[in-house]
């Protein structure tokens, strides 16, 4: 499997907060958010600008995008990116959407993942959009 893959521009955080902590408003008007929460947790991944001062904050991801919209019964999506990132020891945080699907990696493994994820016969832009 072949996929059409976007870096999008810029530093991203992935944060932690207790699972009764308000939503920031600032977050609602960035282009890329995503928020989860659960019973134990407000898990939020925003651009690294705008991330909570609040809770836990790994911060300094780089955000890898499958570009098109993912049909549902679509199969091995993910683990054709994970499996040979996974091979390579580059550890991922996976999110995806109602569309398609959105892979993050450390900054400062991104080159690496990418020419990995090239290897694995994917196509790589750089400068995509959210």
């Amino acid at each position: 499997m072949s996929l059409d893959l976007a870096v999008l521009p810029g530093l991203y955080a992935v944060c932690r907060l207790d699972p009764d902590a308000p939503v920031p408003p600032s977050l609602l008007s960035t282009a890329f958010v995503a928020i989860v929460r659960t019973a134990d947790e407000l898990s939020i991944v925003c651009p690294g600008s705008v991330a909570p001062e609040t809770g836990r904050c790994e911060r300094g991801w780089c955000c890898i995008k499958v570009n098109g919209n993912l049909p549902f019964d679509a199969t091995g999506i993910l683990a054709s990116l994970a499996s040979p990132l996974a091979e390579a020891n580059i550890p991922i945080f996976a999110i995806s959407t109602f569309d398609t699907d959105y892979l993050l990696v450390r900054g400062v493994r991104l080159e690496h993942a990418l020419r990995v994820l090239e290897g694995a016969g994917h196509t790589i832009h750089r400068g995509g959009r959210a």
